[in-house]
């Protein structure tokens, strides 16, 4: 809905989005594209990858017949439908096929291959066999090599025109438009800044900026039951939680717009199957086992204390069966230095440093996690990035409250903060509300109570 937004649009029906990538994490995007209203179109080379995500009901459809799926945009755009398509195939074949119509077929678009890992598995080139391209990669590196950047100036050279008819493309940050520009695509501005100033924004710069400096982003948390009922219990709570919050009459309206979005998500969430079998914490996949019920919603830092209170006092009256544990995502307000992702609309120099991953994480362990990670890797690839994180247990007593809301307040605000400092307005607002709010006063003079987040004394 926001790239929607971006683009003046206040409705995503009948819209078309079109993308790449069915596995691991990319895997949500037929989903994400459902519930926001709009005709979803992703390609993905793996038969196993597509078939899956169509048994677990995260695809409507697919067909590997490029002809098939255009036919099937135009009668979707036509009635204003909402669907999920995938496309069995190269995407480089999907693009250039809607680029030859004369109407734009396709108003959102961007790509999510592992594009941070191209030469060994992250990109499959065009005209290749899967099974053709895993032999070439380590037989013929070279040769191989050389494959994907033709295929990567094909693609960008379809977009390009399909672009040019008021298509909007943004990059993910999975190093689409960097592996475009060392294949030898001219990507940057007329007037380019640096060799990063491209012409297409990333995401990060020019959506997901604004809503981590807001404060929001993916918070997790899993029923260690194991049961469905308990998971339902917490949905209705989530939601229960959010009314309250949107009744607020100071809300800011683009924190309203947030919550109201994320409702909406969070009430679809039981219908569209949005549950995980594993969880990912701080950026370490720990298998817990396959029937554990986990579930993510973006909230800021007000939300997140709420739910987590919320959860707690379930514990605490046995209305669920075990303790729940809450987490997040890398992708977050202030988990992660990525200067090419998570920190890319940080424009005062300071999106080069490690400083807020580190603090975050140090900040997160003497505040009341359960347990904290601080690593390299992860979402746009080694080196690139330093993640902090953490999980806490909400065990139904007065201390695991305490706790919650300690690190909470600093696991949220230290990143909104940073955005701050670095000039943001979204993020200046949302720490003078923080501050408001826990503090007491907009304008402490009490340097030690602003850095702990804890009630002005004066």
């Amino acid at each position: 809905m926001n790239a929607g937004r971006r683009m003046g649009l206040n409705s995503l029906a009948g819209k078309v989005f079109v993308t790449a990538g069915l596995g691991g994490m990319s895997g949500a995007q037929p989903k994400a594209a459902k519930i926001a209203g709009c005709i979803g179109v992703i390609a993905e080379v793996y038969p196993q990858a597509l078939r899956k995500r169509l048994e677990q009901g995260w695809l409507d459809t697919y067909s590997e017949d490029l002809e098939e799926i255009i036919n099937l945009i135009k009668e979707n755009r036509k009635n204003n439908s909402t669907i999920s398509i995938g496309y069995l195939g190269n995407v480089v074949d999907l693009w250039e096929r809607l680029a030859q119509e004369d109407e734009n077929l396709v108003e959102l678009g961007s790509d999510q291959t592992s594009c941070h890992n191209p030469f060994l598995g992250g990109y499959y080139p065009v005209g290749i066999s899967v099974e053709e391209a895993n032999r070439m990669m380590t037989a013929e590196p070279e040769k191989f090599q050389n494959s994907v950047r033709e295929s990567l100036r094909r693609q960008i050279a379809a977009i390009d025109k399909l672009a040019r008819k008021g298509m909007y493309f943004w990059d993910y940050g999975n190093a689409f438009l960097v592996e475009c520009q060392r294949a030898g695509a001219n990507m940057l501005k007329e007037n380019a800044l640096d060799d990063k100033d491209f012409r297409y924004p990333s995401y990060m710069q020019d959506i997901m900026g604004d809503i981590f400096s807001m404060g929001f982003g993916p918070f997790r948390w899993v029923c260690t039951s194991g049961s469905p009922d308990d998971l339902h219990a917490t949905d209705l709570v989530a939601v229960s939680v959010i009314d309250k919050l949107l009744k607020d009459q100071n809300l800011p309206e683009n924190v309203r717009q947030q919550y109201e979005d994320n409702k909406r998500w969070i009430e679809q969430a039981e219908e569209n199957k949005l549950v995980v079998g594993t969880q990912v914490f701080s950026n370490v996949r720990i298998f817990l086992n396959s029937q554990i019920q986990a579930r993510i919603l973006y909230s800021d830092r007000a939300g997140r204390i709420a739910l987590a209170k919320a959860f707690n006092a379930l514990v605490k009256d046995n209305t669920i069966k075990s303790p729940v544990v809450i987490s997040r995502d890398h992708h977050d307000v202030s988990g992660t230095d990525s200067p090419f992702r998570e920190t890319s609309n940080i424009t005062d120099g300071s999106a080069f440093t490690a400083d807020m991953a580190v603090q975050n994480c140090i900040g997160d362990s003497f505040r009341g996690a359960t347990w904290v990670a601080l690593h390299n890797g992860g979402g746009v690839g080694w080196g690139d990035v330093i993640n902090g994180g953490f999980g806490l247990l909400l065990d139904g007593t007065p201390d695991a409250e305490r706790r919650a809301e300690g690190m909470l307040n600093w696991d949220v605000t230290n990143g909104v903060a940073r955005r701050s400092w670095s000039g943001n307005s979204n993020a200046q607002e949302a720490i003078k509300r923080a501050q408001k709010e826990v503090i007491g006063c907009f304008n402490c003079p009490n340097y030690l109570t602003l850095i702990n987040l804890i009630r002005c004394p004066d």
